[in-house]
């Protein structure tokens, strides 16, 4: 089966735009507002990731005692420093009061042989 040509389509959008009536101005104004979206639609969602990114830099606490970086917390996940102003009870009292090896964890590689084997 042989497909029509689609000359005729062509020249009827074709007439569309070029003549003065309400029609073609209706499809030169939906082509111009769906071009405005598809070149601005990169920039307003650009713009939404920098405000997202600013809110969350704003809630992002950093220790002063181990430097972990955390979400909403009073306390320091890691180390337990409390990350407000006041102290909280079972926490050290500043920064300066912590010792970096209470709360380091020293790991050791060490050779364990296989009691069953005969090497």
């Amino acid at each position: 089966m042989q497909r029509p040509f689609p000359g005729l389509w062509v020249l009827l959008l074709g007439l569309l735009v070029l003549a003065p009536g309400p029609a073609g101005r209706l499809l030169l104004d939906l082509l111009g507002g769906l071009t405005l979206t598809l070149l601005l639609l990169p920039l307003l969602l650009a713009g939404v990731g920098v405000i997202a990114w600013k809110v969350l830099q704003s809630r992002l606490r950093t220790c002063p005692a181990c430097g972990l970086s955390s979400l909403g917390t009073e306390q320091c996940p890691a180390c337990g420093t409390s990350l407000g102003g006041a102290t909280q009870s079972g926490s050290p009292a500043s920064a300066e009061a912590i010792d970096p090896t209470d709360v380091t964890i020293d790991v050791v590689a060490q050779t364990v042989l296989d009691p069953h084997s005969d090497g």
